[in-house]
């Protein structure tokens, strides 16, 4: 027997230590960025290979081995340390910093006492007592390392768990070896060579697992979670554990026997596995929670953190993240534990319809999802409806004839939370089952409460804002129809006088050419209002650039001078800064405004001359003319006009693209007499002046 335990110890240590040999060599020649955790995870590794090849060859109670294996704790704790102080998120309490010192601290003590063994070989009780306080520190180092693997692991963000679950698992199942077989030893004061034997081919199990954890995580981020704090769950699992050891071993100390030997292996090897394969899985974790906060806390909630967790959820802003509607299911969802949802939210006539899923895409929703009865009775009620309940006839709460039929027949259908704001059915969520199925108790349902109402104020608060941003819209395209429809009817008024005047001098061939170009412009200008109208119309006005002034306006009077008789005067040679386009819309409300407001036979004047360091284009009229009460406090505000039949647009308009070129329009008029408008731009010529100043100052 003694001689297969032999053969187990070292061919299970020499396995192990080829596998974490080679691991190690495989870690360091990755074309990764190298950092202080993976340079510490390749000494941690490259120690390990090196304890199990010194047990191998040496066996586990040699010198070298004791040493070794204190080389391989310290290498594994300087790599857990070093994942602490590179996460992200929050800093450490300094408890856990104490606690890293003084395992640090242990590691130097065994190596201490590991080296006075040789010394006290003479003497047995020094050497019993030197045993004894390095098998304790051994002890203590493992119930540390536990407590610190657990606090490493409970503090991460759930995002970044999952590429440090397998290393935390490995090295839980590595000091929980330890500790069974330190706490063994001690208790029953005989040395467990199975235990010792089986320490081989469990380390050799574990390499694999490191070696797959290496592959997942390659980069070993780490971000620490705000919300949770460093606890002393983990100080009273491993007191329990020690406890339930002390009754285990006096048990099998009283059986005796080669039994009682195979029973400890064979609990520990069973311990181990069982924490490797429950560990990582969700369903577990969610059984043990529930379980927790059913027996050990006064509420199932920490209110903190799944309120903060909540706000981020649905505020989680950036590309990325997934719709509103989603993120509000999820955030609700993950309160329960629950793995999936979905979101009905009133339409225009107030039935309930499918707005949103999140991670159910087999729940079959009908088109109607609702009746009118279903709206009334949550509105009324505000009644949380449990589907098992409700199934089993257990919930007397509820109408049952006001649940649809597709949610009841619906297994994975668990409960439906009516969004009530103001006593107004804002939507009806429903979560699916969660992974540990359970009913829900008191706490649950005063929390889903609070969460729905407060989930329909977002509700009604995103539809306040689409009703909003849609206003805006109809508003924005009001404005523009405002100003379209006023340039269509200078449009009608234009072709009005050019239908006139065609009766009188249609058979003028040079009319007649000029009337195809007037109406071609104005064909033109008709397309380019109705681009106008256009929501997808994002042309921008271009920017001012020197004009020649008298060009333009000579254009501009020959379109115009088929519609009414103008004179000029004086149109100088100058240039303006200007858009040309924009100097022609202005020019073309004030023309036609001095054409409505004058009688046939009575010409406008159009004059284009310097003022200053401007350009002034003045348009003049012999027309009926403005009281001085209207032009101060009327003439350039929208819808209002003296004209009969007018829109009020035409000024206002003028004026506003007037300023956008830094320029201004000025206005003179006498009731009776006439009206003078005159746009006053900046000079071309003053502004090359300006810029050479400046050059020449620089």
């Amino acid at each position: 027997m003694a001689t297969l335990l032999n053969y187990i110890s070292t061919f299970g240590h020499g396995i192990a230590a080829i596998l974490f040999g080679a691991l190690a060599i495989w870690q360091f020649q990755r074309k990764v960025e190298r950092n202080n955790k993976q340079i510490w995870l390749v000494i941690a590794i490259a120690l390990t290979s090196f304890w199990a090849l010194s047990i191998s060859v040496e066996g586990s109670l040699s010198p070298i081995a004791r040493f070794a294996e204190s080389l391989r704790n310290f290498g594994w704790l300087a790599f857990m340390f070093a994942l602490l102080r590179a996460g992200e998120g929050r800093d450490e309490p300094k408890t856990v910093n104490i606690i890293y010192a003084a395992l640090a601290f242990v590691l130097a003590g065994q190596v201490v006492v590991d080296s006075l063994l040789p010394i006290v070989a003479g003497s047995a009780r020094l050497q019993s007592v030197t045993l004894y306080t390095s098998l304790v520190l051994r002890m203590i180092f493992a119930i540390g390392a536990l407590v610190l693997v657990h606090n490493l692991y409970s503090i991460s963000a759930p995002e970044t768990r999952w590429g440090i679950r397998l290393p935390m698992a490995s090295l839980a199942a590595i000091w929980t070896f330890d500790l069974n077989l330190y706490t063994i030893t001690y208790l029953t004061q005989q040395f467990p060579i199975e235990l010792h034997a089986m320490r081989g081919p469990t380390m050799a199990i574990i390499a694999p697992i490191l070696a797959l954890a290496s592959i997942r995580n390659t980069e070993w981020n780490l971000k620490l979670s705000r919300s949770v704090a460093f606890r002393s769950l983990s100080l009273v699992a491993i007191g329990s554990y020690l406890l339930m050891m002390v009754v285990i071993a006096t048990a099998l100390q009283i059986i005796g026997g080669d039994y009682a030997r195979l029973a400890q292996i064979s609990f520990l090897f069973g311990t181990s596995i069982g924490a490797l394969l429950l560990l990582p899985s969700g369903r577990f974790r969610a059984w043990m929670k529930v379980k927790l906060a059913k027996h050990f806390f006064q509420h199932r909630y920490d209110y903190r953190s799944e309120w903060i967790r909540f706000t981020d959820t649905i505020g989680r802003p950036g590309e990325e993240s997934a719709p509103f509607h989603e993120r509000v299911i999820k955030a609700v969802a993950d309160i329960t534990d629950s793995p999936a949802g979905i979101l009905l939210l009133p339409d225009d006539s107030g039935q309930l319809e499918l707005q949103s899923r999140w991670n159910w895409a087999s729940i079959e929703v009908p088109t109607q999802a609702c009746t009118i009865s279903t709206t009334a009775f949550f509105e009324n009620s505000g009644h949380i409806v449990e589907f098992d309940a409700l199934r089993a006839g257990q919930d007397q709460q509820c109408d049952a004839a006001a649940i649809p039929q597709w949610m009841i027949k619906d297994d994975q259908a668990w409960a439906a939370i009516p969004l009530v704001h103001f006593d107004r059915l804002a939507g009806l969520m429903l979560l699916a089952r969660p992974r540990i199925n359970r009913t829900l108790d008191w706490e649950d349902l005063d929390v889903l409460r609070v969460v729905g109402r407060q989930v329909a104020s977002y509700l009604a608060e995103a539809r306040s804002q689409e009703s909003l941003s849609e206003a805006q819209r109809f508003d924005e395209f009001n404005r523009r129809i405002a100003f379209v429809m006023h340039d269509i009817k200078n449009l009608v008024s234009q072709l009005s006088l050019l239908a006139r005047n065609a009766q009188r001098h249609a058979d003028n061939p040079e009319f007649r050419t000029d009337m195809i170009e007037t109406l071609q412009d104005s064909a033109s200008k008709m397309n380019g209002l109705l681009e106008r109208l256009s929501q997808h119309n994002t042309a921008k006005a271009e920017e001012p650039k020197p004009v020649k002034v008298r060009a333009l306006v000579r254009s501009i009077i020959e379109r115009k001078r088929l519609l009414h008789k103008i004179e000029s005067t004086q149109i100088d040679d100058l240039t303006a800064v200007a858009d040309p386009v924009r100097v022609d819309q202005i020019l073309g409300h004030l023309i036609q405004n001095a054409i409505d407001a004058s009688a046939e036979e009575k010409p406008i004047f159009i004059n284009a001359y310097q003022r200053d360091l401007s350009v002034a284009i003045e348009v003049r009229d012999r027309g009926t003319g403005m009281s001085n009460e209207f032009v101060r406090n009327q003439l350039f505000k929208p819808f209002a006009s003296s004209k009969q039949g007018g829109f009020g647009i035409g000024a206002y308009e003028a004026q506003e693209l007037a300023r956008a070129m830094n320029g201004r329009l000025e206005v003179d008029s006498k009731e009776g007499v006439g009206s003078s408008f005159t746009l006053i731009l900046p000079l071309a010529k003053n502004l090359s002046e300006e810029n050479s100043a400046d050059e020449r100052a620089a």
